[in-house]
């Protein structure tokens, strides 16, 4: 096995803690008659065209369509198989508007936690206000919130970590640069502070196809203000939607000497909240090849 270089120890430890209305139009919202109704009340409206709802209803039943129409206490939804459902106000338990695409008749909410793969951020962008917090391996918490549509900026920092009083905490902003349908190019920093000295990785990435099947490349530059050396960094990762609640995800780091990591996982899909469940096997010698747990949690907000 190959002696760790000089440099290899920051870089492969910023590249491990990497822990990281819709305008509508339509009538005014239906108002309650008395108190009894008022416990029924939803904000229902019209959405504009191609925009998803979900109707959920006080049996917990749900559908995925639109709104056409309401005419007093009746709502007139159309599902999307076509089919015209009229229910009274106080039948409807919610009302709210999902992103996502129809595949094969069933609708597939959007992966709200599509702005990054395993560790590493795609180009992706939070939209301002909204955000995520996460775990990976219980110990390791992280966040990230969108600034502007096209700012996002986070950071985390180990629970615990040795006995000393040096404690690591790193800082993740990102910035887009471009943003289209099927392509999007972002920069971005990962900053890696609290020890004897700083070091980090800043970063282009740019990310190509759809939020279900996409490929992720980035190009990064290791740096640390306590060694001389730079180290250039190459990360390939991919995505793939496999179901309604399960996509496919991969992500590969190599630096100079052949070293890096390759890893993939399965992400389990939540309305808001996702876990990320796969392996990380650091590029060293086959027989020495060990694939290490990977398990996290995050909640979009």
């Amino acid at each position: 096995m190959k002696p760790v270089s000089r440099w290899s120890l920051p870089v492969f430890l910023a590249a491990l803690i990497l822990v990281a209305g819709p305008t509508f139009a339509g009538a005014e919202p239906i108002e309650p008659n008395d108190a009894e109704q008022a416990k029924h009340v939803v904000d229902v409206r019209v959405p504009d065209e191609g925009v998803m709802q979900r109707l959920t209803l006080t049996d917990g039943s749900q559908i995925f369509g639109r709104v056409e129409s309401f005419d007093g206490d009746v709502l007139v939804f159309r599902s999307l198989s076509g089919v015209e459902l009229k229910a009274a106000r106080t039948e409807i338990a919610d009302l709210r508007i999902v992103s996502g695409r129809v595949v094969a008749g069933e609708f597939q909410p959007t992966d709200s936690h599509n702005t990054r793969l395993l560790f590493a951020p795609t180009a992706r962008s939070l939209k301002k206000g909204e955000g995520y917090f996460g775990v990976y391996e219980i110990t390791l918490p992280f966040v990230q919130v969108g600034v502007t549509d096209r700012l996002s900026i986070g950071g985390g920092t180990p629970l615990f970590f040795g006995g000393g009083s040096e404690h690591p905490f790193w800082f993740t902003p990102k910035f887009q640069v471009l943003a289209t349908d099927k392509a999007q190019a972002a920069v971005g920093i990962i900053h890696v502070t609290g020890f004897d000295h700083t070091a980090g990785i800043a970063y282009g990435v740019t990310t190509l196809g759809t939020p279900e099947q996409a490929l992720t490349v980035g190009l990064g530059y290791a740096y640390s203000d306590g060694q001389r050396e730079r180290a250039p960094i190459v990360m390939i990762g991919g995505e793939y939607r496999a179901s309604r609640r399960i996509k496919l995800v991969s992500e590969n780091w190599l630096w100079r000497g052949s070293t890096g990591f390759v890893s993939g996982g399965i992400r389990f899909l939540g309305e808001r909240v996702s876990a990320d469940l796969g392996f990380i096997v650091p590029l060293v010698d086959a027989e020495e090849a060990i694939a290490f747990p990977l398990v996290s949690f995050a909640w979009h907000f």
